[in-house]
């Protein structure tokens, strides 16, 4: 009998492997751009939506405040953003791009075909996999 405790046979094991792999296939081309993997997620986000809660950022990625704001100022100091409170609550810190940052947009468009390019899978493949991890997460 196979036991259940074998490292090859834990999904967190596999999603966790899946995920560094892929962060180092990015990172070869975020590196060139000057941003983090993270940086990057945090873009994507605002490419969708400017002028995003810090708040929204973070339930959006998944982050804390503590880890979100280290990363935020950095960003901040490379012009990538601007954080300002909101005019109808002051207590609430507003996530804008800066031209810099919307300017990333065109040079990182490329970036998840070269990954595609990188990995084994067809699209449909991509599909199931993606449909499968959003279920994942969902639930």
């Amino acid at each position: 009998m196979e036991s259940n405790l074998k490292l090859d046979n834990q999904l967190c094991f596999k999603i966790y492997s899946a995920e560094k792999k892929m962060m180092k296939l990015y990172r070869a081309y975020l590196d060139e751009l000057g941003i983090t993997y993270s940086q990057y997620l945090v873009l994507l986000v605002l490419w969708e939506k400017d002028a995003i809660s810090v708040k929204e950022l973070g339930e959006k990625l998944m982050l804390d405040s503590g880890t979100l704001t280290p990363m935020l100022k950095r960003m901040e100091t490379n012009q990538l953003i601007t954080r300002s409170r909101s005019k109808k609550d002051e207590r609430i810190v507003v996530i804008t791009l800066t031209p810099k940052g919307k300017d990333l947009n065109e040079q990182v468009e490329c970036i998840p075909n070269k990954f595609l390019e990188k990995v084994s899978l067809n699209t449909d493949e991509l599909k199931s996999l993606s449909e499968l991890l959003t279920k994942l997460v969902v639930n």
